[in-house]
C-alpha cells in the first residue's frame, strides 16, 4: 500500500533541521550542512551526484532507503530555492543542476503560477498553488502506487505532520548543536498524532530513528 513519508531527515540535538538565513551560498541555512554530515559520505550520496565511492554502511542503508520506491515528491517553496514572491522569470531550475536527483514527478508548494519545468532524468516540476491537500492528492496520482515523499523543508513536513497526512518518519539524530535553526518539532505532539518510535539504530554520525503511525 501507497505511503506518505518523510526520510533522511536531519535533526540536531536541539531540535533543529536547517540553519538561519538560508542564501545561494547556504541552501540549508548557516550550518545546516552540519545536519546532513550522515549522508554526505555515503555511497548513495555520490551516486545521485555521479560520483564514485562513498562509504556502504549503516548510514548508507538509512541513505538508501530515504530515496527508494519513491513515484512522486513534494517539496516547499523554500526547498525548491532562495527566490521569494512572484517568480521573476523562469530562470531558476533548482539547487541541483539540469538532472535533480528526484528522477519522479516532483511538486513544489508556491502562492505564485508557474508552467511545469522538465528537467534531465525524469524529473518534472510542478508548481501547485493550492495548499498541501492539493499537491498531495496530485502526487498520490502521479506516483503510481508508489510511495509518497515529503522532502522538506522543515515548513513543509510540519504543516504535513499537524494535517495528520504523514504515515512514517525517519529522522537522523545527529551530534551537533545548531543553537539557532527551523524546529522539526517545536509545538507538535507526535504521541497525539499516533506516532511511536518502531526502530533505532546507531553510526558513528547519527542515531536513525523509524517512527509510524499506528
Amino acid at each position: 500500500m501507497s505511503k506518505v513519508r518523510v526520510a533522511g531527515f536531519g535533526v540536531s540535538l536541539d531540535g533543529f533541521s536547517a540553519g538561519i538565513e538560508q542564501s545561494l551560498a547556504d541552501p540549508l541555512g548557516k550550518r545546516g550542512t552540519e545536519i546532513f554530515q550522515w549522508f554526505f559520505h555515503t555511497k548513495t550520496f555520490c551516486s545521485m551526484h555521479g560520483q564514485d565511492g562513498g562509504t556502504i554502511d549503516l548510514d548508507d542503508e538509512f541513505a538508501h532507503r530515504a530515496m527508494d520506491n519513491f513515484g512522486a515528491f513534494i517539496l516547499g517553496r523554500n526547498m525548491f530555492g532562495p527566490v521569494r514572491g512572484p517568480w521573476p522569470d523562469d530562470s531558476w531550475k533548482g539547487w541541483w543542476g539540469e538532472n535533480p536527483p528526484y528522477h519522479a514527478p516532483t511538486f513544489v508548494l508556491t502562492h505564485y503560477q508557474r508552467e511545469p519545468l522538465v528537467m534531465d532524468g525524469g524529473t518534472t516540476f510542478y508548481f501547485v498553488t493550492g495548499g498541501i491537500d492539493e499537491a498531495l492528492s496530485l502526487a498520490k496520482k502521479a506516483a503510481g502506487g508508489k510511495d509518497v515523499k515529503i522532502g522538506g523543508g522543515v515548513s513543509t513536513v510540519r504543516q504535513y505532520l499537524n494535517a495528520g497526512l504523514i504515515d512514517s518518519l525517519h529522522i537522523a539524530s545527529v551530534p551537533v548543536l545548531l543553537g539557532l535553526g527551523e524546529p522539526l518539532f517545536e509545538g507538535l505532539d507526535l504521541t497525539a498524532l499516533g506516532f511511536s518510535v518502531t526502530d533505532r539504530r546507531a553510526s558513528e554520525h547519527a542515531t536513525h530513528l523509524m517512527l509510524e503511525r499506528v
